[in-house]
């Protein structure tokens, strides 16, 4: 369980970064930004069907990315639920001060 964490971590950088590499590579309808990135390249070495192929791989990479968030965020409040230190500590001083209670006589009434 301790080796899953930095696993998904490291496995959530990677996407990000493909995705990020991705939506630069993309052609944009305004020809604004992308332009500057060189998309027009990306015609000529893929072919024309690029955006299409590109948008495709958008979206799996988005949902892949929304994906291990969600497992990560789980897999780290499985991880960490349960007593913390402090609180054990507190359980334990509790449980001889009700020891201590029940120990003394009940008042009798007369």
């Amino acid at each position: 369980m301790w080796l899953l964490l930095p696993f998904l971590t490291t496995c959530l950088v990677i996407v990000s970064f493909l995705m990020i590499v991705v939506v630069l590579m993309q052609r944009p309808k305004s020809e604004g930004l992308g332009a500057a990135f060189g998309s027009s390249m990306t015609d000529n070495l893929f072919g024309t069907q690029t955006s299409t192929i590109l948008n495709k791989f958008t979206v799996w990479l988005g949902g892949l990315f929304f994906l291990l968030t969600l497992i990560i965020s789980i897999v780290y409040v499985k991880s960490t639920s349960g007593p913390t230190k402090i609180q054990e500590q507190l359980l334990k001083q509790k449980a001889p001060a009700a020891q201590k209670a029940s120990a003394l006589p009940s008042p009798q009434k007369s």
